[in-house]
């Protein structure tokens, strides 16, 4: 048996930070890892080169069933904080769009920061470790396939279901239950839709086809692009819409945003009559999307002999086009998981379970979920500092 001051269960993002804020504290700390290496995510995330914070970091961004919850987090260890760490390693970033934070080289870049970090705090790291068993009782003993280790305060920082192949499970969750804490039923984020029937066939004529759209559902509305593919759609804006989507519900489209398409529908009616619609379509819209949309209302005339009804049913279709999806594309293709161990549970200026102490609960385990661009890598770096301030 090998004496620790905390033992910290997963060496993704939040166990890495988490681990490091503590052994910055002078706590003995050792980080098990069940995969080959730490921190696969990391280097997968962004492409490649790792999309490790947002300059626009808010709780409003981030879904929870305590929409506060977030909050003491996210002000305590913010995105400045963890951007002064980049810098102070001479990590070379950029501003990809709407805030986002890319490295101008590698995601390798960001882990080797966090494993020099790691290294300069004295944690003991220690990858290939297979948890068997987690008991408690003056403090907290991990049975693992390669020894067994004890201390008095344990962090749960594996993370949620999202991406199965990097070794992604529901262990997190089954030992949340097996301590008492709730569990918010987990679903897919940051998730491509699928479709059936006549939509399907439609996007699967448009596959790789990408247009700026507006988004909407429930409320909740984002623009950016919309990717069509052979399954149904995907791209940033209906990632964004995923992780608010319930089953069976409808989103609706604005295909041609700030556009006031039955004034513009009018005005080339008028001055380019001519013209077929699918010709003037394509002065806002990707060709094949144009072509795709005259077709859908039956309109192959010219412009001049447009009737009132197609016109009308082409701008529904631009502003107010409403599809429903049949399902997601699953955690094999999310990002991350909406849902997880509830809050309720836990400190929000700690992440302490309120009645097991001694025990944390960081990163995407949490029923914490931001939007894509960043949010989730910094939920991740502000809950596992505040645990590793607290231990």
């Amino acid at each position: 048996m090998q004496n620790f001051d905390v033992v910290v269960l997963g060496a993704g993002a939040a166990g890495l930070m988490c681990a490091i804020s503590a052994g910055r504290r002078g706590r003995r700390v050792l980080l098990l890892e069940h995969g080959a290496q730490a921190g696969a995510k990391i280097l997968i995330s962004g492409g490649g080169r790792c999309n490790f914070t947002n300059l626009e970091v808010t709780p409003e961004r981030f879904i929870s069933a305590n929409p506060h919850f977030c909050k003491s987090a996210l002000s305590r260890y913010t995105e400045r904080d963890f951007i002064a760490m980049v810098e102070r390693h001479r990590i070379r970033y950029h501003e990809k769009t709407l805030g986002q934070l890319f490295c101008d080289g590698s995601a390798r870049e960001i882990l080797a920061m966090l494993l020099a970090e790691c290294a300069a705090a004295a944690v003991d790291l220690r990858v290939d470790h297979q948890i068997v068993a987690v008991t408690r009782a003056d403090g907290f003993r991990v049975e693992t396939n390669r020894g067994s280790f004890a201390a008095p305060a344990l962090v749960i920082a594996t993370g949620g279901l999202s991406i199965p192949k990097m070794g992604a499970s529901g262990f997190a969750y089954d030992l949340a239950r097996r301590f008492a804490l709730g569990v918010i039923d987990p679903r897919p984020g940051l998730v491509g839709l699928k479709f059936a029937g006549d939509m399907l066939a439609l996007c699967r004529s448009l596959s790789g086809v990408s247009v700026d759209a507006v988004v909407s559902c429930g409320g909740q509305s984002f623009r950016e692009n919309v990717l069509f593919t052979h399954r149904g759609l995907s791209g940033p804006a209906i990632l964004q819409i995923s992780s608010y989507l319930r089953g069976g519900e409808t989103l609706t489209l604005d295909l041609a945003p700030g556009l006031e398409a039955e004034n513009f529908l009018r005005e080339r009616k008028r001055t380019r009559s001519r013209a077929e619609l699918k010709t003037v379509l394509a002065e806002v819209l990707p060709a094949r999307l144009a072509q795709a949309l005259a077709g859908s209302v039956g309109a192959e005339e010219t412009m001049a002999n447009l009737p009132n009804r197609s016109l009308t049913a082409i701008v529904a279709q631009l502003e107010r086009w409403q599809v429903t999806p049949v399902a997601s594309e699953g955690w094999s293709k999310a990002e991350v998981t909406v849902g997880g161990i509830d809050t309720a549970a836990l400190s929000s200026k700690t992440m302490e379970s309120r009645e097991v102490r001694g025990l944390y609960v960081i990163g995407e385990a949490v029923d914490v979920t931001g939007w894509l661009g960043g949010y989730n890598f910094q939920w991740a770096w502000s809950s596992g500092w505040c645990a590793g301030e607290a231990i």
